[in-house]
């Protein structure tokens, strides 16, 4: 990458000195303007490329370079370098909202994309997670059709919170999470105040080939504080951009914003009878069964020196594992894992890897090969394996350290139920045992809220919904909903 000098004259895209950066090449100063004026033609033609198709979901959002520092020691658990005693990774965030376009308001009640790069000496180490530690669905089949209830209608291409709701009702496996969403979590003060998790059930495996499922939690250090709805409103009307400001300001004036990092371990014979499906996405692990385990923290302390090419550019994917972790039979994540590069490729380009914000810090050795934007390569060596000339390959074979065993027929089938596994019992926890009183007020009159606009069946669904989570939030959401709508409400 040459060096770039703010001193030197402006060039055009391939050095060359411009002319000028004010006035186009013309025949005399009234008359058309000339097709080999290169330098304007150039100018033009980059600029009506300059936009790259935004991200699907969490297209809007923002993020920050820094460290992550291991302080305990889970060798006995994991072998990957990174998670050694002592040891220091540079690291990239990126926080996001998960249904806004890239021009859409920060504050707007949604789950948060919370994503971690780790640039370790065995490669790029990615996790990919949200500010909350479960999902709506667990079937990736299902995974388009939810993104786009939650975006715009193909008619008047506004945002509606009928199909919302109507997809919402009709999974309802969802209720978890939703609950989560319409709670306090859903509007959280700045992304320095929130929580991330991994979300996923993830793998470890030791230097003995041990093997252990992990989730991971990175637990604010500046503690979790939330948004009113009418304060996340008046934001943004006001500063559509607040939270992406917090930060970069935050980082700017040395109040670098930090995370406990954490995870919890489950042995690995321990999933196959768990009282919930340990790798279904809608469920969490007991922290009484699993409790958190210190591994470290992770500090950012440097802003991006230009956005769109250390953020937007930046391409996370849960398939960027290191020696030492691995993925699980998570149904969700296994679809990730192919879903998320290929995205990039789309988004970016072939080479997407090759940017300096996605490329590893050690040397590679790949056989790729070509493709849109080729910019590192192998030179004149062999471009496949095996080969005679000295270029190295593996050819190992047999058991990998991060597999796990699966047999039967193929079939398109749910998870197999354990003993506990239903989709509306850790909801009704969260929302009874966790929210106290006053949360559980907000919670209500954020769904009524939502009801304005939603029709017959889908609100009779709503309430249904809500009274399978937790039967008195549902009546109060009922009745207030029916008081909002102008609706009969009965015995009021």
């Amino acid at each position: 990458m040459t060096e770039f000098d703010p001193k030197r004259p402006s060039t055009t895209e391939v050095g060359a000195p411009r002319e000028s950066d004010a006035h186009s090449l013309s025949l005399g100063p009234n008359g058309p303007l000339m097709l080999h004026d290169v330098a304007l033609v150039q100018k033009l033609a980059r600029f009506d490329r300059e936009r790259i198709p935004e991200r699907s979901p969490h297209a809007k959002g923002s993020g920050a370079f820094g460290e992550f520092e291991v302080t305990e020691d889970v060798s006995k658990y994991t072998k990957a370098k990174l998670f050694q005693p002592g040891t220091k990774t540079p690291m990239l965030a990126r926080f996001s909202t998960v249904a806004g376009e890239l021009g859409s308001p920060d504050t707007w009640r949604d789950v948060r994309g919370f994503s971690l790069k780790f640039y370790t000496q065995d490669g790029n180490f990615d996790v990919v997670g949200n500010n909350t530690p479960v999902f709506f669905v667990r079937d990736p089949m299902k995974f388009a059709d939810f993104i786009h209830s939650q975006k715009r209608t193909p008619d008047s291409g506004l945002r509606d919170a009928n199909m919302q709701w109507d997809f919402w009702t009709l999974s309802p496996e969802s209720s978890h999470q939703v609950s989560y969403l319409m709670g306090d979590r859903g509007l959280p003060k700045t992304w320095r105040n929130m929580n991330g998790y991994s979300s996923h059930t993830y793998q470890w495996d030791n230097e003995d080939g041990e093997r252990f499922w992990v989730k991971y939690h990175f637990i604010t250090e500046q503690g979790m504080e939330y948004l009113t709805n009418d304060e996340a409103e008046q934001l943004a009307g006001s500063d559509g951009d607040y939270h992406r400001r917090d930060l970069f300001d935050s980082i700017k004036k040395g109040d670098f914003p930090s995370w406990s990092v954490e995870v919890q371990i489950m042995p690995y014979e321990d999933a196959k009878d768990y009282r919930f499906n340990p790798f279904d996405l809608t469920k969490v692990w007991s922290k009484k069964d699993y409790p958190r385990i210190k591994v470290g923290r992770f500090t950012l302390n440097q802003n991006p020196v230009n956005h769109f090419a250390q953020i937007e550019q930046a391409a996370f994917s849960p398939s960027n594992t290191v020696p030492g972790t691995g993925v699980s039979p998570d149904k969700m994540l296994l679809s990730r894992v192919f879903s998320y590069p290929d995205a990039q490729r789309n988004r970016i380009g072939t080479n997407y890897n090759q940017l300096p914000v996605n490329a590893p810090v050690v040397p590679m050795n790949s056989y790729d090969k070509e493709g849109q934007m080729e910019f590192n390569h192998s030179g004149d060596a062999p471009v496949y394996a095996p080969n005679s000339y000295g270029r190295a390959y593996q050819d190992t074979q047999g058991p990998v350290d991060n597999g796990w065993e699966a047999d039967g027929e193929l079939v398109r089938s749910a998870y197999t139920l354990h003993a506990e596994d239903d989709d509306f019992g850790q909801a009704h926890t969260l929302v009874r045992d966790v929210f106290d009183d006053a949360a559980r007020e907000r919670l209500v009159a954020t769904v009524a809220g939502m009801m304005g606009d939603v029709e017959e069946p889908v609100l009779s669904r709503v309430f249904q919904y809500w009274k399978n989570i937790d039967q008195e939030v549902g009546e109060c959401i009922e009745k207030a909903a029916k008081e909002n709508r102008g609706d009969d409400v009965p015995g009021a």
